[in-house]
Parts: structure tokens; sequence; C-alpha cells
């Protein structure tokens, strides 16, 4: 018997509700790779199918990428655990061979076509919405990727539309990525070995190298991550230097030409 902590679930819960990420007649395609993120958001769902005083229906989806995976195990552990379950096969792996360019590495390509594969999968079995696995560890590394290395300040919403209509959801956008580490060894579940050529090609250095940064920060104040997400809810967009949300009056005119080359600034050093 599958068990989950009382704090999984609340976070998990409340997160729901704040958001609204889960309403009546929901019909939700889920992302189940496997890994322990999927795991633990595939099974928060079949128990929440249970519990929750709505009608949804939702169902896993494990892209097969054509590398030659044994899904045996995720297809027992959903059947045990009432997880409606498929596996979509792909030539994701082949297309990327022959398509990706000799600069950019396999998990930015990868990534884009596995969400490519999910979207497909959503509208041809008439789902509304989406569900990933991302937590706020992820939340909060994508935050300090962006700010170190594009010069933007962005995140990850817990909930978006796509273009093509779809919603994309992120029910565990509350829960810390040890507290799915934590599930899979109480549990003693099995995640699958990764076969993917980026771990000999291109590993994810600067994802690495944040995680690492944030590592030595949390160790230096334990309320780190509180106080991160208490910041993701509390925005001041208006006390930032981008004029579309400069709060001042209508007459004012601000001194930045249209043709003014902003991208530079980000470049150059200001002295």
């Amino acid at each position: 018997m599958i068990e989950i902590s009382k704090k999984i679930i609340s976070m998990f819960g409340r997160a729901n509700a704040y958001f609204g990420l889960i309403k009546e007649n929901d019909r939700i395609l889920v992302g189940l790779s496997g890994g322990k993120d999927s795991l633990l958001l595939s099974t928060l769902l079949a128990r929440h199918k249970k519990h929750a005083p709505y009608a949804f229906e939702f169902k896993a989806v494990t892209v097969d990428y054509g590398i030659g995976e044994d899904f045996s195990y995720l297809q027992d552990y959903c059947a045990q655990n009432e997880i409606p379950h498929e596996v979509y096969r792909t030539d994701i792996m082949a297309i990327m061979q022959e398509k990706r360019r000799g600069s950019s590495s396999f998990c930015s390509f990868c990534s884009r076509m596995r969400r490519g594969a999910l979207y497909s999968k959503a509208l041809e079995g008439g789902f509304n919405k989406l569900a990933l696995g991302h937590h706020l560890d992820d939340a909060v590394e994508s935050f300090f990727m962006n700010f170190s290395y594009n010069g933007a300040l962005r995140s990850m919403p817990p909930l978006y539309r796509a273009s093509n209509g779809i919603v994309v959801i992120r029910p565990l956008i509350w829960l810390r990525e040890r507290q799915m580490i934590d599930f899979v060894a109480y549990n003693n579940l099995q995640t699958p070995l990764c076969n993917c050529p980026a771990i000999h090609d291109k590993p994810p250095h600067v994802r690495e190298a944040t995680k690492i940064m944030l590592q030595k920060l949390e160790e230096q104040n334990k309320e780190l991550f509180v106080s991160l997400k208490a910041a993701f809810m509390n925005l001041h967009a208006q006390t930032f230097m981008d004029k579309n949300f400069l709060d001042c009056p209508s007459d004012r005119t601000i001194g930045i030409p249209s043709d003014f080359p902003i991208e530079r600034m980000y470049n150059e050093e200001i002295v």
C-alpha cells in the first residue's frame, strides 16, 4: 500500500484550492516519466479523485522516446494504484539525432519535443488540462537561471494557457524536491535509470550550478525557500525598470527612445 505523508497531501490540496487547478468535469492528462516527481503527482491525483467533492477524469501518459526503455514497472505501478496509463510511442530520439543543431543541448531540444508530444496526446484525447510535476525547487531554480543568465525575472507559474488552448497546471508547485525523494524512499519505489544521451553529451551544467548555489544559500538561511515562495506571491513589478509597469502620471514620458538598444545594458558594464 502506497503511503503519502499528511504534509504532502495538505500542501497539494492547499495549492490546488488556492490556484483553482482542478475543477469540476476537468479532463487532465498527466506527463508520467516514472521519475519521483511524476510518480508522486500521478499517485496524488488518483487519491484526489477518490476524495474530491467534485468529479474529474485524469490519465497518465508516458512518452516513449524510441530508445528501448522498459515501462513494465510503470505499467504495473499504475495498475496497482488505479492510475489510468498509456505508453505513447514516438520517434523523438531519431528526430533529435537528425534535426538537433550541434550547438544546442539534447535537454532543451528533447524538452520541447516531449511537451509537443504531450500536447498532441491531450488534444487528440479531448483533455482540457496538462499536469506537470514541477515543484518549488524547479520554480526557484528557473527564476535564478533566468535572472543570472537570461536577464529576465521569470519563473514557473502554477497554471497558464498554452497557445493551443490547453491549460498547463503544476499541482506540486508548493512542494519541495526533498519531499518527493522521501516519498520514493519511504515506499521503496523504483525509478528508471535515464538512457538519455545528454548524460554523455551536454549535461545541464547551468541547472546543476544553480542547484549547488541554492544549497549553499539555504545552508546560510534555513528559511530561504519559505521566503522565496512568499516573494513569488508578492510581486511589486512597478519597483523595477520595466516601463510597462512604472507607476507614474500619464502626462510624463520615460526618456528612453523607442530604438534604444536596451539589450546592450545587460551586456555592457555600467560604471
